[in-house]
């Protein structure tokens, strides 16, 4: 019966822009995130501080913030950004597949109560934009395989605002590899 429910409220999601009333349960989820990294063994991504409430309350009045909804609430949370993403100008060890506007996802997380968090983002991505780039930490297991198994190609390494490296990825519609599920 609970794996039934789970499948429900995954069909039933939605994506809208988030709000400022919704930023008290952003928290939540991001805090629980951050928990299940740290057990997970990854510990430096966003410990117990990342990204804080201001700003999450930033990227809510920018417009950029999302939620992933169900009929029982609130249970992911992104950021997508439409402009160029700065970190992303120089990457090492590979190169980006093409130079066309793209759509970065940033700081994707679930709250462990539904599934299909990151398949919901990416779909609502997609229409939007063919051409999605994204990035994490190298430790984030979960993270990188659900990445991959989407046809996300592994381009590189770039570098975030504080110096770590980021293993980038990128999902193009117009690209045979992208969107072959391993």
């Amino acid at each position: 019966m609970v794996q039934k429910q789970e499948r429900d409220r995954s069909r039933a999601a939605e994506v809208r822009p988030a709000e400022l009333g919704d930023l008290d349960r952003i928290m939540e989820i991001y805090q629980s995130a951050q928990a299940f990294m740290i057990r997970r063994g990854n510990p430096g991504q966003w410990g117990h501080f990342y990204p804080t409430r201001a700003l999450l309350e930033q990227d809510i009045r920018a417009g950029c913030c999302y939620v992933i909804t169900a009929p029982d609430g609130v249970h992911g949370v992104f950021v997508l950004r439409f402009d160029p993403e700065p970190t992303y100008a120089v990457i090492e060890d590979g190169a980006w597949p093409n130079d066309r506007p793209y759509l970065t996802i940033h700081r994707l997380a679930g709250d462990g109560q539904m599934h299909g968090i990151f398949e919901t983002c990416v779909a609502f991505c997609l229409g939007l934009c063919g051409n999605i780039r994204v990035d994490t930490h190298a430790r984030n297991l979960p993270m990188r395989a659900k990445i991959e198994a989407r046809g996300f190609v592994r381009c590189g390494i770039i570098h975030v605002a504080d110096g770590t490296p980021r293993i980038a990825y990128q999902y193009d519609l117009e690209q045979p590899e992208a969107g072959q599920e391993k």
